[in-house]
């Protein structure tokens, strides 16, 4: 037995494990879901929003229950999964396309899933600088804060990082194509209304999920 094989494998938090891998599984899903534009009363919001604020809640809730640092590892880390589904879709797009396929759906492929260099650009970007700033702002927010204050810091680090996610965006996407000032208060609107609602429940879920016996080590 090799020196690697009698080690034993490092340890680490069941929920901390599962929120990673539902972490992952979010930055690559939330591109997909953001080609449909959803109606919600008078919003009107890419439904990848949704995906990134989950994303957003559980890298707070992280910061939360492991601290900052873990925090930002894991959005870090998050670049793998996202930089590896825009190049597996890439790469698909490009391989001939099976004659029996379902024809409604060979011309739909390629609109849902496929993405300009700008696009692909201006989501890595805005990712990496509104899930960073969200850790941030969280932490010196909620840091040594009792646990009813937590939801507010969330809500408010996601507020103004989802800002920030938004001007990124679609300035990297669309600038020089299309008149970016409503486009951009209209995005900004409603991810505002949705961080301040949604953010602060999900993130107290997590974190009484990750402090319950169902996740007990």
């Amino acid at each position: 037995m090799t020196d690697a094989e009698a080690a034993p494998a490092p340890a680490i938090a069941k929920p901390l494990f599962l929120y990673a891998l539902l972490y992952g599984g979010m930055t690559c899903i939330a591109g997909v879901l953001g080609s449909k534009q959803v109606a919600l009363g008078p919003l009107a919001v890419e439904a990848g929003i949704f995906a990134f604020l989950l994303l957003v809640a559980l890298s707070s809730a992280v910061a939360r229950l492991y601290g900052e640092l873990t925090a930002k590892r894991l959005v870090r880390f998050g670049f793998v999964p996202l930089v590896t589904a825009i190049g597996l879709s890439w790469l698909v797009i490009q391989l001939p396309t099976d004659e029996g396929m379902y024809e409604p759906a060979k011309e739909a492929f390629p609109i849902i899933v496929g993405q300009g260099w700008r696009l692909m650009a201006a989501g890595i970007i805005a990712y990496g600088a509104s899930m960073s700033l969200n850790v941030y702002i969280f932490s010196r927010l909620a840091s040594g804060a009792s646990a009813r204050f937590v939801p507010v810091a969330g809500a408010v680090a996601s507020v103004l990082s989802q800002i920030v996610d938004t001007l990124i965006f679609i300035t990297v996407a669309f600038y020089g194509t299309r008149e970016l000032g409503p486009l951009i208060l209209g995005q900004a609107l409603a991810k505002v209304v949705l961080s301040v609602v949604l953010v602060p429940v999900l993130i107290a879920l997590l974190v009484r999920l990750a402090r319950s016996k169902w996740l007990a080590d």
